[in-house]
């Protein structure tokens, strides 16, 4: 695999290299942004210096084990009282074994640290649990567990923003084997930064199955209609959007985090990004982000509650920068509920789609409707949109080379990164001043059936820019941290780490973190 060719810069000798090579390729400096009057002061040192703390060798789950039908790990498994938290606050963490035993739980925050991968932040137990009961399903096939807490932990106040791993360990009596699974949390901050990362964990929940083949594709009326619902009181089973992708027992109660969207995290700390994270359950109002300078979708990042969409739009007028580097993101309407007992944002349905009277959406409410909610024309946002077909696998090929985003990379037109288009992505340029095709090309539906995808990348209104990437795949060019395997799709996959994708998500990073 390519080395990242800047990896070892130390991160001062790294800005100026970037900018400088981004100024003699394309012959200009470019105009600097707006500066807004509360214009955020990032404390760049943030993230260096937590990765300069000693990793963790030992922090996957080692011996996992998943049940006949393929999603859960009765053994034992567990999910956490909330999707994000603050430091200062708590959130507890229900754990059920099958038999009933004693376990272990490890908490690592997810980073660079060395090439480790996470840092080991606490350690918990021997604690005590039992095993509970699989609920019926509710009405609209909900199945929300109503768990005891096993565990309430309170986040330290200098744990700081990332992605948490909690690895359950069981504790087994005399001639057993242990068995391991994971829970998964974001701790956020309100701290200015150069970039909030937003999980995709809607698109995790929406496609988990546990226990047993229960999503918001798994209704019994169909798979793409608004008639479930999914609640984020259940563990999550083992990856499962579709089987093949990934089909990886390791990941099993981490969401689709280690799969999807640790390649970009794990490099962005590697690279001493000022990054913070969220959780799209954050991004209701625009605040968070309105004190950051780039905005980044990540992966899958499909279900987007409307008032997701409107903060992300609010941001964008407001100068913040916008990277999805994502596929099939901002697809469908994806209201937030509270829970049986009144908890906020613990559940999701597939409310309807986003597009406007653009022809997918159109089609999506004839085939599948009628959906109580309707989406805007994402491709408005984004500068492309969702298509249909919308999933299948080719390579990603230039069709800019002079853009100021592949300075340093050495790039013809027609030169293919092969494999980076998948397993879902967008096209159709949405009609914006300005907006440029960087890349296009044809993705392949199993091989037989195609489309084409469009990556783009538009001005905003105050020097700043959206930049869509097109593809789910983009991260796998970044890099391959410990306990990630390669996804593929539709006899396609993506080769792993880039010098192309890296250098183009270095230019695009820089231009919106240093103007």
């Amino acid at each position: 695999m390519p080395d990242d060719p800047l990896a070892k810069l130390p991160r001062r000798q790294f800005l100026q290299g970037a900018i400088a090579a981004t100024t003699l390729a394309t012959g200009v400096t470019h105009a600097p942004q707006s500066v807004r009057a509360d214009e955020p002061k990032p404390n760049r040192d943030t993230i260096p210096a937590e990765n300069a703390l000693p990793g963790a060798k030992d922090w996957q789950i080692t011996r996992v084990r998943v049940d006949s039908v393929g999603f859960r790990s009765p053994w034992i498994e567990g999910y956490c009282s909330k999707q994000s938290v603050l430091p200062g606050e708590s959130i507890d963490i229900m754990v059920s074994t099958n038999p009933a035993r004693s376990f272990q739980l490890e908490i690592f925050r997810m980073g660079y640290y060395g090439g480790d991968g996470a840092r080991l932040m606490k350690t918990l137990g021997p604690l005590e649990s039992q095993t509970e009961a699989t609920p019926t399903p509710g009405e609209r096939n909900i199945h929300e567990c109503r768990w005891p807490a096993t565990v309430s932990l309170t986040i330290p106040t200098d744990w700081i923003s990332g992605v948490y791993l909690g690895r359950l360990t069981t504790i087994p009596e005399p001639g057993e084997a242990y068995w391991q699974s994971y829970v998964v949390f974001v701790v956020r901050d309100e701290r200015p930064a150069d970039i909030l990362f937003q999980v995709s964990d809607n698109t995790w929940q929406a496609y988990n199955r546990w226990p047993n083949n229960y999503s918001i594709y798994t209704h019994p009326k169909g798979n793409q209609g608004p008639w479930a619902d999914v609640s984020f009181d259940r563990p999550y089973g083992r990856e499962a959007q579709h089987q093949g992708v990934v089909n990886d027992p390791r990941t099993v109660g981490s969401g689709e985090f280690l799969p999807f969207e640790f390649p970009l995290a794990y490099w962005l700390e590697q690279h001493g990004y000022d990054v913070s994270y969220c959780s799209n359950s954050d991004m209701l109002t625009p605040d968070r982000g309105l004190r950051c300078k780039t905005f980044i979708s990540v992966g899958h990042d499909e279900y987007w509650d409307i008032r997701q969409f409107r903060s992300v739009e609010k941001m964008r007028d407001e100068g913040v920068n916008l990277l999805f580097l994502s596929g099939n993101a901002v697809c469908w309407v994806t209201p937030f509920q509270d829970n049986s007992v009144g908890i906020p944002n613990r559940t999701i349905s597939r409310g309807g789609p986003y597009g406007g009277t653009n022809d997918y959406a159109v089609n999506r409410e004839k085939d599948h409707g009628p959906f109580p909610h309707h989406g805007p024309d994402e491709g408005l946002l984004m500068g492309a949109r969702n298509v249909e077909p919308v999933n299948g696998g080719g390579d990603w090929i230039v069709t800019q080379p002079d853009h100021w985003m592949f300075a340093g990379t050495g790039v013809k037109k027609g030169d293919s990164i092969p494999g980076l288009i998948g397993w879902e992505y967008h096209g159709e340029p949405a009609d914006i001043p300005g907006l440029q095709v960087v890349g296009a090309g044809t993705a392949w539906q199993g091989g037989v059936n195609p489309q084409q995808w469009t990556a783009t990348i538009y001005p905003g209104p105050k020097g700043n820019f959206v930049f869509n990437a097109a593809t789910i795949f983009w991260a796998q060019g970044l890099s391959s941290p410990p306990g990630h395997v390669l996804p593929w799709s539709h006899w396609s996959r993506p080769h792993g780490p880039d010098a192309r994708v890296q250098q183009i998500t270095h230019n695009l990073l820089q231009r919106a973190i240093t103007a």
